[in-house]
């Protein structure tokens, strides 16, 4: 009896261990950037002594915490929007209707993926440049949201086809429309799909440098990877560790909590598309 107790334990002891080890992996640089930022560093805010005085440094550092947040989520929230609405109207039309040169279409919308990023930013410059939105939040939420939707675009896609006809045409029979099939039927049934675009996309939005980089010039208008990279340097280029520290430490917590709290539609959303492949 005991040892027939024992063998599901041992049996999933090498689990255990080897989830244990990755948690450990993957926690190590985190733990290890929260020590760093409060620990204390000759040349900083925090030279003496364990506290939060490189955290008043990035506080304070060019248009200070509060409006460098508010940049990053502006621009974040403003990606979420965009690639959530096209690539579900882009999901649902590739899933649903016939047209001539669907899978050709289709195929091109994922081609931008083989493109490299940084080598569409300068022509996208010059196009956002031309419509006046160069130095503008709302520029670089969209052109950050153009690389999430390939992805999105064929998550969105899956999640719809994973779902029976058969609700679609019921809904059908009682009157709905396509938008009424689409907002009252479908959207909430691929609810695991939307979180998982959602969250790629204000992930890929808060945490992109390039784009801010290269299209805003206004320095009350920098988010937060940009102002840590400015921050890294001080007097004679030497680099400020402790502050650029407490940097990531402040850019990594939204995407942890975020994550952390979305994590169960997470799963799910990737679950459903590897059921469907």
């Amino acid at each position: 009896m005991i040892a027939g107790k024992q063998e599901p334990l041992l049996g999933r002891t090498p689990y255990y261990v080897l989830t244990g080890g990755l948690a450990i992996i993957f926690l190590f640089p985190l733990v290890w950037s929260f020590y760093a930022s409060v620990s204390p560093q000759a040349g900083t805010a925090q030279s003496k002594g364990f506290g939060w005085g490189n955290y008043q440094t990035m506080f304070d550092f060019g248009a200070g915490l509060p409006t460098v947040a508010a940049n990053s989520a502006v621009i974040s929230i403003l990606t979420v929007a965009i690639t959530l609405a096209v690539s579900t109207l882009g999901g649902y039309a590739f899933a649903r209707f016939k047209f001539w040169g669907k899978d050709a279409l289709f195929l091109l919308t994922l081609s931008i993926l083989m493109v490299p990023y940084a080598t569409l930013l300068i022509p996208l410059y010059v196009l956002l440049n031309a419509v006046g939105l160069s130095n503008s939040l709302v520029g670089v939420a969209l052109m950050i949201a153009m690389f999430q939707l390939p992805f999105a675009t064929y998550m969105m896609r899956i999640s719809f086809e994973a779902i029976p006809r058969e609700l679609e045409e019921s809904a059908q029979i009682d009157g709905c429309n396509s938008f009424g099939v689409l907002w009252r039927i479908m959207l909430p049934s691929v609810t695991p799909g939307l979180v998982t675009v959602g969250l790629f996309a204000f992930l890929a939005a808060w945490n992109d440098f390039f784009a801010p980089l290269i299209l805003l010039t206004d320095p009350t208008k920098q988010p937060l990877p940009v102002t840590v990279a400015n921050l890294r340097q001080q007097t004679m280029g030497v680099i400020n560790y402790g502050a650029t520290e407490a940097g990531v430490v402040v850019m990594a917590l939204p995407c942890i909590i975020l994550f952390l709290l979305l994590q169960r539609y997470y799963v799910r959303g990737f679950m459903s598309g590897a059921v469907k492949g």
